[in-house]
């Protein structure tokens, strides 16, 4: 196996990266990155699309389906090139995606906003992981659940997200009637593109059982799903249910259009499709039970296998062979992290730290960073609770919004970003001890992403969660985890636990937890918990300012229009 390679590619909410590795030891010889022309469609639609730049309503976060196959027609060819390989030794391709990101296409896969007459129609689009405009559908899903006691809502902590499959497909159904009408088929980002690649639509697991409510080979009801919507019935049927494939396998062979765009062989394996967080446990060598890794970028997703099923409140789900086959997958995660800290950055700095910072030769981050460090635990006397973008484990609610309680005339943007920082670690011990208090046990925690590059941050996790902290030993955990998928499909190895041995890498207990500081996070953690549980559970107010927000933008485009 050492002159014969696989690709990985990743998906990511901005960009695709591909890298090249070698399938007898794991080694990355070579990147390509592709950052999609038209980013996030969070605004308006795209005018040279749609014809005009239509506004979009808060809460949407749409994206451009060719944006997609770019990153094949560019980052593939340029990791290969980069590897400085023979591409015919390349003998398979696997890609990962963001989850839950929906792509509503016709019976050959073509995306409807690519069909004549609807690229001005902002349900014809992509729906990326974090459009939380579906919240009231929802809602209304879970409430018909609990009152019908549907035995597969305790399989996601009792509660079905706004970014997730029925969520979106409810809200297309009931605001775009036509376009869910003209839509064949409602995909998963993550087999759309493997469906671009071999020609083959195969659903993959990982996303069918914890986006798509698939539990023990079914999913929600014809009788259910009309008891939502009158006429919703069929969705499942018409526009969801398809062959499913098991992670690791084949979807098929590379097609002679793909292997064009790509520069590889045509014929070779092509992985069945899979999400960026989960597809990443092999890659830092995480195929056992009580291994928790967070994939930490913009947002966190927690993944872990694990051998006893439990019901675990506010999990994301828990699906058979999830992440690897013979043991639970569970997932679990938080909306906003490292946007919550570029949001920050971008907008409550004053320009004297920039400047500061530029001085000092460092990133604003870097120089806040240094500043926060310097302080004690505690010293800035605030607390934050992390929900710029909602609330996804435990409380599932896209409602809810962000919080820094404690600021004084004399609070300063260290402190801020440092209560910023110890909010998303508050999160994540949130998560933890209700896995724990369920009776699944965690006993170390690896960080993939690029957060980990933040030792201050790092630290900040180990000490709050008490948790012996590992690093994966590569910059494209997930790519590397779709490589070793792509091995796997190709026949170099058994299965992905095998694979994942020899291709795999992780550095372990990096950060170790100081029972000092972890004694002073403890104190914190307790009106972390305070305020999570008041604003949460029992008080309405975010999610009444959300309703405010939401006329008082209404109103405004309303009187333009008049205008005009």
């Amino acid at each position: 196996m050492d002159d014969h390679y696989v690709v990985g590619v990743d998906f990511g909410t901005l960009s695709g990266r591909a890298v090249v590795v070698r399938v007898s030891d794991g080694a990355e010889l070579g990147t390509g990155v592709h950052a999609y022309p038209h980013a996030v469609l969070e605004e308006c639609l795209p005018a040279e699309l749609a014809g005009s730049a239509l506004p979009l309503p808060p809460e949407w976060a749409l994206q451009v389906p060719e944006d997609y196959r770019e990153v094949l027609k560019v980052a593939v060819p340029a990791a290969v090139a980069a590897a400085g390989i023979d591409p015919d030794q390349v003998v398979g391709i696997a890609t990962d995606f963001t989850a839950c990101t929906m792509v509503p296409t016709l019976a050959d896969g073509t995306p409807l906003n690519e069909v004549e007459g609807l690229a001005d129609r902002p349900h014809a689009y992509v729906k990326l992981w974090k459009h939380h405009a579906a919240q009231a559908q929802a809602d209304r899903i879970n409430e018909l659940a609990r009152i019908r006691g549907e035995s597969w809502l305790p399989r996601y902590g009792g509660l079905i997200s706004s970014e997730w499959e029925f969520a979106k497909g409810l809200q297309l159904f009931e605001e775009d009637y036509d376009a869910y009408e003209r839509m064949e088929h409602w995909v998963e980002a993550a087999d759309w593109i493997v469906w671009q690649l071999c020609g083959t639509y195969v659903r993959n697991a990982c996303t069918a059982g914890y986006k798509g409510i698939r539990q023990d080979g079914d999913y929600p009801s014809p009788q259910f799903l009309t008891a939502l919507s009158p006429g919703f019935g069929s969705f499942v049927s018409d526009k969801v249910e398809h062959p499913i494939g098991e992670l690791g396998d084949r979807a098929g062979a590379l097609s002679a259009e793909a292997a064009g765009w790509t520069g590889l062989r045509e014929g070779i394996a092509v992985a069945v499709g899979n999400v960026d967080a989960h597809v990443t446990a092999p890659a830092a060598q995480a195929t056992g039970p009580g291994q928790m890794v967070a994939i930490m970028g913009t947002s966190t997703c927690h993944v872990m296998s694990a051998s006893v099923l439990r019901e675990v409140p506010g999990m994301c789900g828990v699906v058979d062979g999830g992440i690897v086959s013979g043991l639970w997958g569970y997932e679990a995660g938080q909306s906003g992290v490292g946007d919550i800290f570029g949001w920050f950055v971008d907008n409550g700095v004053p320009a004297a730290y920039a400047e500061a910072a530029a001085a000092a030769g460092e990133s604003v981050h870097e120089h806040l960073t240094r500043l926060a460090a310097a302080q004690a635990i505690g010293e800035h006397g605030l607390v934050a609770l992390d929900w710029h973008s909602g609330n996804r484990s435990v409380l599932v609610d896209h409602e809810l919004s962000g919080v820094v309680v404690g600021q004084t005339l004399a609070t300063r943007p260290p402190d801020i970003y440092r209560a910023l920082l110890e909010a998303t670690a508050f999160g994540t011990r949130v998560i933890v001890e209700t896995f724990r208090r369920s009776g699944v046990p965690v006993e170390e925690f690896i960080v993939a992403g690029g957060l980990a590059k933040n030792a201050l941050l790092m630290q900040i996790y180990a000490d709050v969660t008490r948790l012996p902290l590992s690093i994966i030993d590569s910059e494209q955990g997930p790519a590397l985890g779709s490589a070793i998928h792509a091995a796997v499909a190709a026949g170099a190895y058994p299965d992905v636990p095998t694979a994942a041995k020899q291709m795999g890498k992780v550095r372990r207990h990096v950060y170790l937890p100081d029972q000092t500081r972890a004694s002073a996070y403890d104190a914190l953690f307790e009106q972390y918990v305070a305020l999570h549980d008041h604003f949460g559970r029992s008080s309405t107010t975010m999610r009444r300012l959300k309703a405010i927000r939401r006329d008082a933008v209404a109103r405004r485009r309303a009187a333009t229009q008049e205008e005009d």
